[in-house]
């Protein structure tokens, strides 16, 4: 087995999510995913009533509960996925729960402007998933307001002489089911941007929450604001 990586386009991507959108749940048990994690990545948001946040990589929509109690009936909640079948199943749980401030975009997050600066905005089992990370990283962290948190929760090998044991099985088997690239470190991408960054380990290191919060001193976001050719967000997208 081999412990190189190479990125798939988005309509692989896409693709593979289309066919895996019912077995979100199979996956979190075959990953061993901590129970409420998601909603502990939510909690570290800290956000208030009448918020607006936006999930990238919102999936079949199992953290859009969480993030819609922490902003209530009169916040925002914003979620935008690559496949087509798992906003499926995230708007068929958001008909059936009735959760009429939650709106679902199907787009690459690199390309969606939310309506409104945000006060948060969450990465649940989603980025490493993205072979353009960065560039959404730093769309997303343009979208925050000033003082607005960003959140990522993930999944990571263990430290030490285990995860030289255990990364090339685990690219066999993201390669082949969740297209997670575990070669990423987001933590240390979210510190490029932010002027702090906490990280909070789960399951004996397997699973962590990192956040950042914008600076309150950053410039204002301003509303569908134009991409530069010359800016460092182009320059990562075309780098990748």
């Amino acid at each position: 087995m081999t412990t190189g990586w190479v990125d798939c386009d988005r309509q692989a991507i896409s693709r593979r999510y289309d066919r895996l959108a019912g077995l979100i749940p199979l996956f979190d048990r075959i990953l061993f995913v901590p129970h409420g994690l998601r909603g502990r990545a939510v909690d570290w948001l800290e956000l208030g009533r009448g918020d607006s946040v936006l999930e990238i990589g919102c999936g079949p929509g199992n953290s859009l509960g969480y993030l819609r109690d922490a902003v209530g009936p009169f916040g925002h909640v914003y979620g935008v996925d690559l496949s087509r079948e798992m906003l499926r199943r995230a708007r068929a749980l958001c008909a059936a729960k009735q959760w009429r401030n939650v709106e679902l975009i199907h787009n690459d997050a690199v390309d969606y402007t939310p309506p409104t600066a945000l006060d948060g905005v969450l990465f649940s089992l989603s980025y490493n998933t993205m072979p353009h990370h960065r560039a959404v990283l730093r769309r997303a962290w343009r979208a925050l307001r000033p003082g607005g948190r960003l959140v990522i929760m993930d999944a990571r090998l263990p430290s030490g002489p285990a995860a030289k044991l255990l990364l090339p099985l685990s690219i066999w088997f993201m390669k082949h089911t969740l297209l997670g690239n575990p070669l990423i470190q987001p933590w240390k991408e979210l510190a490029a941007v932010a002027d702090n960054v906490d990280i909070r380990d789960r399951l004996f290191g397997c699973y962590y929450i990192c956040r950042g919060v914008k600076s309150v001193a950053a410039a204002p976001w301003r509303l569908a604001e134009p991409a530069d050719a010359n800016d460092e967000m182009t320059r990562v997208i075309a780098a990748e």
